[in-house]
C-alpha cells in the first residue's frame, strides 16, 4: 500500500483541494459525465460497443510506441483486459501482443535520417510475405499519433510492385522532425499534418523502404492448402523458396516511379529518317553543287615537304580506290548527296572524357566519313584543339548525345528531351560551334563541294556591299573599287585556302569549290556574298594561329543555320505555300537527321552553353507531377 493523493477537476478547474488516500504505485484517471456541457458533441457520440473499440485502437497504438510503459485497457466490470502491455516488452513484442504473431513475425526494422532535411525515422514494416485487405499504418510524427495521406501513398506505391493487387502491408514509423518545420494546422482535431520539405523527406523514406523490401525479397513464403487423400506430397506446411538472396539482391535496381521514368529511348529511329527529301535541304537559289573528295595532292601541284604534316600513305591509296566507287554519285541536282554518296556512318568521335586525340577511329575518318589523307602537327591548329577540349561541358555533352529530338520551334530553336527534362536548343549557335570544331579537327582533310557554275567573286562582293549588313558608307570608296580589291586579295590567298579548308578559287577570281564538313549536308547559298566579304575583312591574316581560329569561325557562321535564309512558311501567301511545303519539310529534315546527329557525335559544346542561354530547360517531369496532384 501506497501513500497517494485523489484531486477532482471539472470544465479543467480544481474543485477542492487535493487529499491524501491509499493507492497502488501509478496513476489512474476516471472520467465520467463526458461531454454533460456540450450536448451536440454528446449526440455524435456512437453506441458503447464502436466507442470502446476506437478508445481500444488509440491506446493499444500508444502502447506500441511507447514500449517501455506499461499498457492495460478493460470495460468496466469485466476481469480481463482486451489490450495489456508489460513495462519491459520490446516493440515486436507488443505488436504481436496486439496484432498476433502473423504480423510480428514478418517484420523488418526500418531507420534513417537526414541532417540536410533535420529528420529521423524508425519503426518496423511487414516485408513482402504479409499482406491485408486493408492498410494498418501507425504513423507517430514527433511523439504524437498523426495521420499523413502524402505519406500512406507513397508508401503504398512502393508496396505496390511486391503485393498482391489489392493487397495492403502493416506500417509502423515514428518520425521525429524539426517542431518549427510541422504543420499541425491542417485539420480541426489536428489529427492531419504536413511538414517543411515533404515531397524530398517523402522520397527519402520511400528509397530507404525500397532498399529494405529489396533485402528481405530473397525468400519468399507460401502456404499450401490439404491435399486429397493419397497424393505423395505432404501437406498444410510452410513452404520457402531456396532462391539464391545474393542475386536477387545484387541484380536488382531501385525502382523507378511515375514522376521519375523516362518514356523516350534516344537510339531510337524515325521511319523519316530514311526517307530522305530530294530537294536542297538549304539553298533555294539555282547553284547547284556535285563533290568529291581530295585523295592526294592537286594533280599538277607539288607540296612542299613539312615535318609538321605528314601524308598518310595507306589512307591515300585507301581515298584513291574509294573515289570512283564509294563518292561517284556526287551531289543530287537539288545539292544534296545521293544515295550512292552516303557512306557508312562512323563510330562517335569523342569519349566520355573528351580526349580526342586518343579515338583511333577519328584519326582514319572526317566528320564527313571521308578518309583523312594526312595528320596534322602544326601547333596552331593543335593549340586550337586543346582549346576546344578544355572548354568542353561534360553533362551538355552527355546530354546532347543522349537526347531526344522533339521538334523544331523555328529554323533557330528547337526542342529536345534529356531523361525527364524539355530543353530548347539555339540550333544556329549549335551548328556554329559543331562547324568551327570540325574545321579545326579535320584541318585540311577535306572533301570538295564543287559548283556547278563558277560563282564570280566579284558579282558576290557587289551583292555583299549592296546589302545593308554590309554597313558599306561613302565614305569606304566606290564598291566596284572595294569589289576588284576582295577579287585581287583572296586571289593570292588561294593556295593556302585550298590546301587547308578545300575552298578553291580558280585564276580567273571563281569560287568553284566550298569543303566537304558533314555528310548530307549544304551550306545556305545566299550567305555567300557576306562570307566573300567577310573573308576578305575579317579574318586575321597576319598571325597563323588567329588566322586559322577567325577564318574558321567565317567558315562556320557561312553553314550555320540561320533563320533568314530559310523561308518562313507564315511569310508566304496561299498560293505559294503548295510549293513550299516540301523546302519546309526539307530543312527541318535536315535539321533533325543530320545536325542534331551530328550534335550527338562530333560535338563538344563549350561551358559558356550553360550561361548564355543557348541551351535552356523549360521543364521537368517531378515539377509537372506537383503540378498535376495540386489540380
Amino acid at each position: 500500500m501506497v501513500l497517494g493523493v485523489r484531486a477532482t477537476y471539472s470544465d479543467g478547474k480544481i474543485k477542492a483541494p487535493p487529499k491524501p488516500c491509499a493507492g497502488n504505485q501509478g496513476t489512474q484517471i476516471t472520467v465520467e459525465d463526458l461531454f454533460y456541457n456540450v450536448n451536440t458533441r454528446r449526440k455524435a457520440l456512437k453506441n458503447p460497443n464502436e466507442e470502446y473499440a476506437k478508445i481500444l485502437e488509440v491506446v493499444s497504438r500508444y502502447a506500441i510506441h511507447n514500449s517501455g510503459i506499461s499498457f492495460s485497457v478493460k470495460k468496466q466490470g469485466d476481469t480481463m483486459s482486451d489490450v495489456r502491455t508489460l513495462s519491459n516488452a520490446s516493440t515486436v513484442d507488443n505488436i504481436r501482443s496486439i496484432f498476433g504473431n502473423a504480423v510480428s513475425r514478418e517484420l523488418i526494422e526500418v531507420g534513417c535520417e537526414d541532417a540536410s532535411l533535420a529528420f529521423n525515422m524508425k519503426g518496423y514494416i511487414t516485408n513482402a510475405n504479409y499482406s491485408v485487405k486493408k492498410c494498418i499504418f501507425l504513423l507517430f510524427i514527433n511523439h504524437r499519433l498523426v495521420e499523413s495521406a502524402a505519406l500512406r501513398k507513397a508508401i503504398e506505391t512502393v508496396y505496390a510492385a511486391y503485393l498482391p493487387k489489392s493487397t495492403h502491408p502493416f506500417l509502423y514509423l515514428s518520425l521525429e522532425i524539426a517542431p518549427q518545420n510541422v504543420d499541425v494546422n491542417v485539420h480541426p482535431t489536428k489529427h492531419e499534418v504536413h511538414f517543411l520539405h515533404e515531397d524530398s523527406i517523402l522520397e527519402r523514406v520511400q528509397q530507404h523502404i525500397e532498399s529494405k523490401l529489396l533485402g528481405s525479397n530473397s525468400s519468399r513464403m507460401y502456404f499450401t492448402q490439404t491435399l486429397l487423400p493419397g497424393a505423395d506430397c505432404s501437406s498444410s506446411e510452410v513452404v520457402k523458396s531456396a532462391a539464391n538472396s545474393s542475386a536477387v539482391t545484387k541484380g536488382t535496381s531501385d525502382k523507378v516511379y511515375a514522376h521519375q521514368m523516362v518514356r523516350t529511348d534516344s537510339r531510337e529511329q524515325k521511319l523519316d529518317a530514311f526517307l530522305q527529301p530530294v530537294n536542297n535541304p538549304l539553298s533555294t537559289g539555282p547553284a547547284e553543287a556535285t563533290t568529291e573528295v581530295n585523295a592526294g595532292p592537286p594533280e599538277g601541284a607539288v607540296r612542299p615537304p613539312d615535318a609538321e604534316m605528314e601524308d598518310v600513305s595507306d589512307l591515300v591509296e585507301m581515298a584513291d580506290v574509294q573515289e570512283d566507287t564509294v563518292m561517284t554519285g556526287g551531289l543530287s541536282e537539288s545539292g544534296r548527296l545521293s544515295p550512292e554518296t552516303v557512306p557508312p556512318r562512323k563510330r562517335p568521335r569523342e569519349d566520355a572524357d573528351t580526349e580526342m586525340e586518343k579515338d583511333d577511329t577519328r584519326k582514319d575518318m572526317t566528320a564527313a566519313c571521308t578518309p583523312r589523307r594526312r595528320i596534322i602537327n602544326l601547333t596552331s591548329v593543335l593549340t586550337l584543339q586543346e582549346e576546344i577540349s578544355n572548354q568542353a561541358h561534360a553533362n551538355l555533352q552527355e546530354m546532347l548525345h543522349d537526347h531526344s529530338f522533339v521538334g523544331c520551334v523555328s529554323p533557330q530553336w528547337a526542342l529536345a528531351q534529356y531523361q525527364t527534362k524539355l530543353y530548347l536548343l539555339n540550333t544556329t549557335k549549335l551548328s556554329q560551334e559543331l562547324f568551327y570544331q570540325i574545321l579545326i579537327y579535320d584541318f585540311a582533310n577535306f572533301g570538295v563541294l564543287r559548283l556547278s557554275e563558277p560563282a564570280p567573286l566579284y558579282e558576290l562582293s557587289m551583292l555583299a556591299l549592296e546589302d545593308p549588313e554590309s554597313g558599306w558608307t561613302e565614305e569606304d570608296g566606290p564598291k566596284e573599287g572595294l569589289a576588284e580589291y576582295i577579287v585581287e586579295f583572296l586571289k593570292k590567298k588561294t593556295e593556302m585556302l585550298k590546301d587547308y579548308f578545300s575552298l578553291e578559287i580558280d585564276e580567273e577570281g571563281n569560287l568553284i569549290g566550298l569543303p566537304l564538313l558533314i555528310d548530307n549536308y549544304v551550306p545556305p547559298l545566299e550567305g555567300l556574298p557576306m562570307f566573300i566579304l567577310r573573308l576578305a575583312t575579317e579574318v586575321n591574316w597576319d598571325e597563323e594561329k588567329e588566322c586559322f581560329e577567325s577564318l574558321s569561325k567565317e567558315l562556320a557562321m557561312f553553314y550555320s543555320i540561320r533563320k533568314q535564309y530559310i523561308i518562313d512558311e507564315a511569310d508566304l501567301t496561299n498560293s505559294q505555300n503548295a510549293d513550299s511545303d516540301s523546302g519546309s519539310t526539307t530543312w527541318k529534315w535536315t535539321v533533325e537527321h543530320v545536325l542534331y546527329k551530328a550534335f550527338r557525335t562530333h560535338l563538344l559544346p563549350p561551358k559558356h552553353f550553360t550561361e548564355d542561354g543557348n541551351i535552356l530547360q523549360l521543364a521537368n517531369l517531378p515539377d509537372l507531377y506537383k503540378v498535376f496532384e495540386r489540380c
